[in-house]
């Protein structure tokens, strides 16, 4: 498979710059894999459409504010840092994406809000992507960076983030900090939508993944099986793991909302097809040939042509279908990305 395969037509004004007003007020597509036959929802409709005796897997992982500007310290020249995970156990050296990343070499030092200085100790390529250590003067935790951060939106989304992004760009149900870009499919879900999903019956339960630098990278290789993908910390709880596997095994289909929980648990299954509990990292990437063991049903948004994401979904329900659904999507004036609507795939 080439990388031109997941490749389509998409009118910039599709690509959606902010979230409908009212959370939870977005257009839902329907697809049946198997058909490739869609119909159209909102996300008022999807109680209806989530069988009753399904298990939802929701990613708690919370985003950091990790967009941060410092001042070179022999020019005072402003620039931007993307801080995507910390390397040591103190706080001190992270890991870090730099604009212009050419021009930032080992020894550099900028000073960042409320003081605070950091080094840039060591160059790192991966998938043709360049990356730096960065070595602080003294730790930061979570509080720095919501003192000091702004929301890492991604670069589709062509303005500056606002006050709003503060809110409208992390999950209801978010809880563990951690990720350099939102698990987007969740920002559709309102309390009021959770309760309706409960009051039905429909249980839920949380997975994390934390979202990575891969986020961020795209895919060079030619032929799609050559590309390698980023590292990501996931973990399942032993008592999720078993609710998963007892729903496996009395035939109750697995919701994933996310690809970020597909990812979580086709990287958890052994090769019994048992999910695991615990925290691991995982560079799975699935494309079309993969097997899914786990995942019955996925609640994902519309994805970027070329993007091992749209490659996911691809290999859930046919890139056929997927893309033929993806110009239905486009003659029907749906919004793309992290903050359009959505697709429900059964």
């Amino acid at each position: 498979m080439i990388l031109s395969d997941f490749n389509f037509e998409l009118p910039q004004e599709l690509v959606a710059q902010y979230p409908s007003k009212i959370r939870g007020q977005d257009k839902l597509m329907e697809l049946e894999r198997k058909t490739g036959r869609v119909f159209h929802h909102s996300m008022e409709d999807l109680c209806d459409l989530i069988p009753r005796d399904a298990l939802m897997i929701f990613n708690d992982s919370r985003v950091r504010r990790a967009r941060l500007y410092a001042v070179k310290q022999s020019t005072g020249r402003r620039q931007e840092f993307m801080f995507l995970n910390q390397s040591d156990s103190e706080g001190l050296i992270w890991k870090v994406m730099v604009r212009n990343a050419k021009k930032q070499r080992p020894g550099m030092t900028y000073v960042f809000p409320d003081g605070l200085c950091g080094t840039i100790i060591e160059n790192e390529k991966f998938s043709g992507s360049e990356f730096r250590s960065i070595k602080l003067d003294s730790a930061i935790d979570e509080a720095w960076f919501e003192k000091n951060g702004h929301i890492p939106l991604p670069p589709y989304i062509r303005r500056s983030d606002d006050e709003s992004d503060g809110e409208r760009y992390q999950n209801v149900y978010a809880k563990t900090v951690g990720s350099a870009a939102c698990p987007t499919a969740g920002l559709h879900f309102t309390q009021a939508t959770l309760k309706k999903l409960y009051d039905k019956g429909i249980e839920r339960e949380f997975i994390t993944l934390h979202v990575g630098l891969g986020t961020f990278l795209p895919v060079r290789e030619h032929n799609i099986e050559d590309h390698k993908m980023h590292e990501e910390v996931f973990s399942i709880s032993e008592d999720v793991a078993e609710k998963i596997n007892k729903a496996k095994k009395d035939l109750r289909p697995i919701v994933a909302v996310g690809t970020t929980s597909v990812r979580t648990l086709e990287s958890a299954c052994d090769e019994n097809g048992l999910v695991l509990s615990g925290t691991r990292k995982t560079d799975i990437f699935i494309y079309p040939g993969f097997k899914f063991k786990v995942t019955d049903i996925l609640f994902t948004n519309f994805h970027t042509p070329e993007s091992t994401l749209l490659m996911l979904v691809c290999a859930f329900a046919d890139t056929k279908n997927v893309l033929s659904a993806y110009r239905t999507a486009v003659e029907n004036k749906y919004r793309f990305f992290s903050y359009g609507d959505a697709m429900l795939i059964r």
